[in-house]
């Protein structure tokens, strides 16, 4: 009877379902952004697909720290997925600074198709070498200027402009090139600094502007999309390397619903963002084609740089493609 009893453990142990694996995946934003949709996105896709195999905590609103901090988590296995901007990457990934070039992409289908194409999908290879696994380049927009102290119509209206931009050495040097005086800071210390005075503007696409509800800290804003802002969808190599191929394939096909609802937020808030920001008390101007082609005189010297750091032939490459 005591090995017919023992056998019977061991078989309802076999059969007993596996527990959940938890996945931990932080983010800047609040869960309403684009990136709190694109999260969810991912959930759900996953959920449709595996099951009950995995469960999700999700931290917005900069719940696991900083961007930085939350990537160095990835690559310790702390933390297991985040949807984060190029802009802290080009740290980790050197190369990924070429899409943080001003003025190189044209509109959001220019980007899009680039992001998705060849010269994309090779940048994504690159960040196994860094100790990161990228399963797919996601999108905020196009970054425009926010700030107190008026409207931006010229170069010269930047002259000593603080602004807080990310920790990204590209940003950095165009607008100091420009002549403001360029604050890196990590995002959850940007609103306080704004309320403050310690710094004038900052600078991000609308699907931040309007989701971060900035119009009610700063008063002006510049329609200038001098940068168009990446985001990319990691995951830690520690559980990208626990999985089977089926479960690899669910994760891709999720990540791809996840950047759709991304995409199709940015379109939304790209077309509505305006407005509201607008009902909300900003004061809004947008520069015209010739007054974009002033400030992109005025980075000539980096743009040196910029060929000389990541090269001309993949710039013009993407510049080039169609």
């Amino acid at each position: 009877m005591k090995h017919l009893y023992a056998a019977a453990l061991i078989g309802a142990a076999v059969a007993a379902p596996a527990a959940a694996q938890e996945i931990k995946i932080g983010y800047a934003l609040a869960e309403d952004s684009h990136y709190g949709v694109a999260a969810k996105a991912f959930e759900e896709s996953l959920k449709g697909s595996l099951g009950d195999q995995f469960t999700f905590r999700h931290f917005p609103s900069s719940g696991l720290g900083g961007e930085r901090e939350v990537v160095e988590g990835i690559q310790l296995g702390t933390v297991e997925m985040t949807i984060v901007s190029t802009g802290t990457l080009s740290n980790f990934v050197p190369q990924v600074g070429v899409f943080d070039v001003p003025f190189l992409f044209t509109s959001l289908d220019h980007a899009r198709k680039v992001l998705d194409g060849e010269i994309g999908q090779d940048m994504l290879a690159k960040f196994d070498d860094a100790g990161l696994h990228a399963l797919a380049w996601g999108e905020q927009g196009f970054r425009h200027i926010t700030n107190n102290r008026g409207a931006i119509q010229t170069p010269a209206d930047t002259e000593g402009l603080k602004i807080r931009t990310m920790e990204n050495p590209v940003h950095i040097e165009a607008f100091k090139a420009l002549g403001a005086a360029p604050t890196p800071m990590a995002w959850p210390e940007v609103i306080g600094a704004l309320q403050q005075g310690a710094i004038d503007g900052q600078e991000n696409p609308l699907s931040v502007i309007v989701s971060a509800k900035l119009s009610e800290v700063q008063k002006y804003l510049t329609l200038d999309g001098h940068v168009y802002s990446p985001a990319v969808i990691l995951i830690s190599p520690a559980l990208w390397g626990q999985l089977d191929d089926d479960q690899k394939a669910a994760f891709d096909q999720a990540a791809a619903d996840a950047v759709t609802a991304m995409r199709g937020y940015v379109d939304d808030v790209e077309a509505s963002g305006v407005a509201t920001l607008k009902e909300q008390g900003m004061e809004v101007n947008e520069l015209s084609p010739e007054e974009k082609a002033a400030f992109r005189d005025a980075l000539a010297e980096p743009y040196k740089d910029y060929e000389a750091q990541f090269g001309k032939e993949l710039m013009d490459r993407i510049q080039a493609t169609e």
